[in-house]
């Protein structure tokens, strides 16, 4: 009796008389911590093996697009943190510069470099996190503990320039609310200086580790033309082989200016990912230089400018509020929101750190969007998760996620 009652919990008896091995129903998220964020995903198992996958998304539900169209564009900033926020001042910038390019606002040469610094910065801290949560997926805890000191530097030079940390709200429509300080500068030379031993030495751990190999070659893998099927761009998209970036095909903040290669794999595996983006990180570094030595060569009041002439959309100095007439008028229409915005449509996108980060803007002449669309790297590539983890091992499916580097501000909607 006792074998029988076995014999049955196992399988499934058909009409035929004939059996069936049963699956079962496990739930990968959304409150298991290796998920990286609040999304669940119904695997269908058969012992460790995935036969199926269905992704749930919008556990956060923020609607944070449906609140955009009730404020007015620079309190729209604060909302775009809240997306990738491993790489909130990509976000931030992204938005500044689509209103600018809206409204026709040019900002200084100064600006776009300063603005370039920060946005690789932000790359950077986005793919430290990445890559080194590959390594603690698979088991490697220590190079996370290198990168995240360096990390951490970055938040501390996003502190001096504006105060904040994570979620920055750095900059503004037009320019930064302050120039950088000495602080900022030393913090950001530190860094160029410091981290390429750091990434070397993190490198050395990872790249010929017979384990992690193991681990992440073939697991995980998409062809280019799939990952172009469903949408893919970034570091996910490059290491399926194909070489697009928003900074080549459609270069803003003068990167057309810079010299810099674009890293592609070839497997679109969990092991490229992880290569496309340490490369991406040399590269970054290369930016930087090259921005830091073009600040250095400014002259005049160019270089001293760190916003543009906008007193519609930039908010005047302090001290100018208190002393002239103009700047307090200036500063109250902007605060109250009662800035009219011309009449028009727009789609904006720059190279975030997982992909084409797209704005599309309605204005119907008020002072707040009509509509306004967010194009999130993470919703688009998500719905490709279950191809990519099916007939694989559960292990491999925590693996992957990280590979794909899902964050779950950019799911919800």
């Amino acid at each position: 009796m006792g074998k029988e009652k076995t014999k049955k919990l196992k399988h499934l008896d058909l009409p035929d008389g004939s059996l069936e091995k049963s699956t079962i129903t496990l739930n990968l998220g959304p409150t298991h911590p290796a998920t990286h964020g609040v999304f669940q995903n119904i695997l269908e198992i058969d012992g460790e093996i995935i036969k199926s996958a269905v992704p749930t998304v919008g556990y956060i539900h923020r609607a944070f697009e449906k609140i955009a169209e009730r404020k007015p564009l620079y309190q729209i900033t604060p909302l775009t943190d809240r997306l990738n926020y491993c790489s909130a001042p990509l976000n931030n910038l992204g938005w500044h510069m689509t209103v600018e390019k809206f409204v026709g606002i040019e900002v200084p040469k100064r600006v776009s470099y300063l603005r370039v610094i920060i946005m690789e910065l932000a790359r950077m801290a986005d793919h430290i996190v990445c890559n080194s949560i590959m390594g603690v997926d698979t088991g490697a805890f220590t190079g996370f503990l290198y990168m995240m000191k360096y990390r951490e530097l970055i938040y501390e030079i996003y502190e001096e320039i504006c105060g904040s940390r994570l979620t920055t709200n750095i900059g503004r429509i037009g320019g930064f609310e302050r120039d950088f300080s000495e602080v900022a500068w030393t913090k950001i030379h530190r860094f160029v200086r410091e981290f390429p031993d750091v990434l070397t030495e993190f490198e050395n751990l990872f790249l010929r580790n017979r384990i992690f190999m193991d681990r992440t070659q073939g697991v995980g893998g998409i062809s280019a033309e799939r990952a172009l099927n469903y949408g893919f761009t970034g570091p996910n998209l490059r290491a399926a082989g194909v070489d697009y970036d928003v900074r080549v095909a459609k270069p803003y903040s003068r990167y057309e200016e810079f010299e810099f290669d674009i890293p592609v794999g070839t497997t679109g595996d969990c092991y490229d990912r992880f290569l496309v983006r340490g490369q991406e990180m040399w590269q970054s570094l290369s930016i930087i230089k090259q921005a830091i030595a073009k600040i250095d060569a400014l002259e005049g009041e160019e270089a001293t400018q760190y916003h543009a002439d906008a007193p519609d959309f930039y908010l005047p100095l302090k001290k100018d509020v208190y002393t002239k007439m103009e700047a307090l008028i200036y500063h109250f229409k902007i605060i109250m929101g009662e800035v009219d915005m011309p009449k028009g449509e727009i789609y904006n996108s720059i190279e975030a750190a997982n992909g084409e980060l797209g704005y599309y803007f309605v204005s119907d002449g008020g002072r707040s969007p009509y509509r306004l669309h967010f194009r999130r790297p993470c919703f688009i590539y998500y719905q490709a998760y279950p191809e990519l983890i099916e007939g694989s091992m559960i292990s491999d499916a925590i693996i992957t996620m990280s590979s794909l580097n899902l964050i779950a501000g950019e799911l919800d909607a």
